[in-house]
């Protein structure tokens, strides 16, 4: 199962950077105008930052309300190994502002390539689609080949797509064989608060800012479903990119600004994993009895939101973000381990949360712009309630 489950979500990461680079290249080809990139880039980072500092603030909220730490008898807990996670996170906790922002500019862009680092990729693409857009008709040509490519790795998508029900039982199967039910149960509490806390998020926080953008919200969330409970169980934000900007396209928002939101996004707008790494925090906290104050509580705000841009794209970057700021609120490293073997049960709910929260980062830019089409979305609609 293993095997299958790591080959289904291969498949789809081959598809992914392609998609992204034909796409953000004629995107940003077609815009054109490098004023508006720009003010388009600010107004989505703002965004993204308005939206998960406000996650880690519901989150901690939430944990101070709850109390889940203090029903954990921490030393009855089994342990998990985090080696794996420890090194990386040693590395990333001295990175400062520089190291992060010198990371976005690669060196050799078929290295980035190789090593699926998104930044990277993004920059270039931007910067590619804006030298296309400069040299007029001779830039056409390359305009009309990644057209092609896109076309081409979109129809690629939807056969993949059809091993979804193969794969998805798979992975499922895999991590409730390794786990096990009773292992779960000590830290049942944690796991449904969690749940409890991403559902209000989407359902109520995202709803609400949904209104205010005036995105219908709910009918966008039954548009995507399919790719939320894929990311759900795949525990993976690539196995949606592919079909979620597709379904974005055709739901009104213009190409440029969906080949520029969505992969910006899965770097910056991790709203799902901001709430797990803020309850998670105080959950460790309060199961070793440390009583932290609002100032503590404010530092350890700070802390998440610039940890957790500085770690995005790292493997198991919500765990490793945790690692690198527990220490700063007195929790020992060692208290991750009793929570290292429920990661990837909670790694599933905040996966899909933080592609909610993208498809609608992409609405509401994109109707800041007057780039959002109502008569496509509504054409799209209906033929997706038909089952067209």
């Amino acid at each position: 199962m293993q095997n299958i489950g790591t080959m289904f979500i291969s498949m789809i990461q081959m598809i992914v950077l392609p998609i992204v680079i034909s796409c953000l290249t004629v995107g940003i080809a077609n815009m054109g105008d490098i004023r508006k990139l720009g003010r388009i880039g600010l107004k989505t980072l703002i965004y993204f930052e308005i939206m998960t500092t406000l996650a880690i603030i519901i989150g901690i909220i939430v944990a101070n309300v709850t109390h889940p730490g203090t029903y954990i008898d921490i030393h009855s807990l089994k342990s998990s190994d985090i080696s794996q996670y420890a090194a990386t996170a040693k590395t990333a906790k001295h990175s400062g502002i520089w190291s992060i922002l010198m990371s976005i500019i690669p060196t050799n862009i078929f290295a980035s390539l190789g090593k699926g680092d998104m930044l990277p990729i993004i920059f270039f693409s931007v910067l590619f689609g804006l030298g296309t857009a400069s040299i007029g008709e001779q830039g056409k040509v390359i305009v009309d080949i990644l057209n092609a490519v896109a076309n081409v790795m979109f129809k690629v998508t939807n056969w993949v797509m059809r091993l979804a029900p193969i794969g998805v039982c798979a992975l499922i199967g895999v991590t409730v064989g390794e786990m096990g039910f009773s292992s779960l149960k000590p830290l049942g509490l944690f796991i449904i608060i969690a749940y409890a806390t991403m559902a209000f998020f989407v359902f109520v926080v995202m709803a609400i800012v949904g209104h205010i953008f005036h995105v219908r919200f709910f009918e966008l969330f039954r548009i995507i479903e399919n790719e939320v409970v894929l990311a759900f169980t795949t525990a993976s934000s690539e196995a949606a990119l592919p079909k979620m900007m597709e379904k974005m396209q055709k739901y009104g928002s213009s190409k440029g600004i969906v080949s520029f939101v969505i992969p910006t996004g899965y770097t910056f707008n991790l709203d799902g994993s901001a709430i797990y790494q803020s309850l998670a925090a105080l959950f460790l906290a309060q199961a070793y009895n440390i009583h932290l104050t609002l100032g503590q509580q404010i530092t350890l705000v700070v802390v998440l939101m610039l940890t957790s841009k500085g770690m995005a794209g790292v493997p198991g970057a919500s765990f490793v973000v945790l690692l690198a700021t527990v220490s700063t609120i007195g929790v020992p490293m060692a208290g991750l381990t009793f929570i290292a073997g429920i990661d990837r049960l909670v790694d599933m709910g905040r996966t899909a949360v933080n592609v909610v929260g993208n498809s609608l980062a992409t609405v509401i830019i994109a109707k800041s712009e007057n780039e959002f089409d109502e008569d496509k979305r509504e054409k799209y609609v209906a033929s997706y309630t038909r089952g067209d």
